[in-house]
């Protein structure tokens, strides 16, 4: 496995392989890896030539009062991961690599930004859009695999995919839970022994709504009220807890169709989110 720190690098490794026809994978990630990403590289692996994983922390999709200056950062551990999951290239660049002096475009993704993440992170993901743009740009891949658990996320790069006829794939691989039932997540680190007991009702409340589902119903304020009765046991209120359509988010009053539960909440002072898959397309 090579580590690749500039674009201009990662480009003079990939571009003769391409021109060959070499099928790429790209895996994005911002460090930290868990499990869960390296799924990701294990899901993309079977299908494509050469397995690229970014690695960057993106200070764009970052708020003023967010996590930027204290998120994990570990290149040495994460290349190890990387190259026993089977990928075949990291592309590690600075910020000044992805953002050069006097940088000023961005891409903007409209009403599937709305609402959710969206609401409360304003900017978020115009800095998640512009990113991943670049790193299609520089890495040109032919698929493209992202997490469920960020669904809001995977969902926007779906549409921006689509409405300017990118040339790449958008897969979405498993939400990856901890033995506890705890969605993997890097920030899961910041949670104490105590906090970690109480984030376990996120996925308690999402399964209790899940088995309801499962038994039949389809009213959306149940299902919503039986998640929400989880995290009011222990005290969370959360930033969001909705029902809302698998293909573009339109929120729901029935689970007749393919839908989805979303959840966003502040454990201690760690924010969490988590989500259940009803029904797919």
């Amino acid at each position: 496995m090579e580590i690749v720190r500039t674009a201009a690098d990662t480009k003079a490794r990939l571009r003769p392989l391409q021109r060959e026809g070499i099928r790429v994978g790209l895996v994005p990630t911002m460090g930290a890896l868990h499990d869960g990403h390296l799924s990701l590289v294990r899901q993309m692996a079977p299908d494509v030539e050469v397995v690229v994983a970014s690695i960057f922390v993106n200070p764009m999709q970052f708020g003023p009062k967010e996590d930027l200056a204290k998120y994990p950062r570990d290149l040495e551990g994460d290349a190890k991961k990387l190259a026993s999951a089977g990928c075949h290239v990291v592309y590690a660049p600075d910020v000044a690599d992805v953002y050069p002096p006097g940088f000023q475009t961005a891409v903007d993704v409209a009403d599937v930004t709305q609402g959710l993440c969206g609401a409360s992170r304003p900017g978020h993901f115009r800095g998640v859009t512009t990113v991943v743009m670049k790193l299609f740009v520089v890495v040109r891949p032919d698929v493209a695999i992202f997490g469920e658990k960020d669904f809001q996320q995977l969902t926007v790069l779906r549409r921006m995919a689509k409405d300017l006829a990118l040339d790449v794939e958008i897969r979405g691989g498993p939400l990856v839970r901890d033995p506890d039932g705890l969605a993997m997540s890097s920030r899961n680190a910041y949670l104490s022994v105590e906090d970690r007991a109480r984030a376990l009702t996120l996925s308690k409340g999402l399964g209790a709504a899940r088995d309801a589902y499962g038994r039949g119903e389809r009213d959306g304020p149940r299902l919503i009220a039986i998640a929400r009765a989880a995290l009011e046991s222990v005290a969370i209120t959360p930033e969001y807890l909705e029902l809302r359509s698998y293909s573009d988010l339109v929120p729901l009053d029935r689970a007749d169709g393919p839908c989805v539960i979303l959840v966003a909440a502040r454990v201690g002072t760690t924010r969490l989110l988590d989500n259940v898959i009803l029904s797919r397309p």
